[in-house]
């Protein structure tokens, strides 16, 4: 049996992730998820989470919230996808909170590293793509729908957030690959393909 790739696209809001997060794990015969909500019980707390009403909710207990998601799905799904040989494309990963809750937010990143370990039971993803887009790109993406309690965060907070996931991509080389988000979709995935390729060979 084939060892299961656990392979996460990241970046900020309107981006192109989710788009390209299906394409390649069609092109991969993988399975798609999401972090929050890719579990029934991830889509109550996802719910929690994007609710712009709850506007008393903490740093902390919103990072709380992605950690139980984050356990939620990686022991209903992850784990078993990629214990049975097969890859898994992930909608934002643990680096998501490292990125949101951390540098934006502004909690403790080795706290968050260390709740967020023991969550995974370790297991955190093997490669790491990040899309890189200007931000006017990414406003102008998301500027037609309602937007949801992270999105309307603001333009300080998503500096902090795109500043952290570039961090944290200098950080672990190995791991990630940035990629110029800005083409065609099918100049996207092109981009993508060959840089998970090459890590898949390089990791086995």
């Amino acid at each position: 049996m084939g060892k299961g790739f656990y392979i996460a696209l990241e970046g900020g809001e309107g981006t192109g992730k989710s788009t390209q997060v299906s394409r390649l794990a069609n092109a991969l015969n993988a399975i798609a998820v999401r972090e929050p909500g890719g579990t029934p019980t991830g889509l109550v707390l996802r719910g929690v989470m994007a609710d712009p009403k709850n506007t008393s909710l903490t740093p902390l207990t919103e990072a709380l919230l992605m950690a139980a998601d984050r356990h939620q799905l990686m022991n209903e799904v992850v784990a078993p996808t990629l214990n049975s040989g097969r890859h898994v494309v992930s909608d934002r990963s643990v680096y998501s909170s490292l990125a949101y809750q951390g540098y934006g937010r502004g909690l403790d990143l080795e706290r968050l590293r260390s709740i967020n370990d023991w969550a995974l039971g370790g297991r955190w993803p093997d490669i790491v793509i990040l899309m890189n887009v200007d931000s006017e790109e990414t406003q102008e993406r998301i500027g037609h729908r309602t937007l949801d309690r992270f999105e309307r965060s603001g333009a300080e907070f998503f500096t902090r957030v795109d500043e952290g996931f570039k961090s944290l991509a200098a950080a672990e080389p190995d791991r990630w690959s940035v990629i110029d988000g800005s083409g065609t979709p099918d100049e996207v995935h092109l981009l993508i393909m060959n840089a998970v390729n090459e890590r898949i060979g390089a990791q086995r």
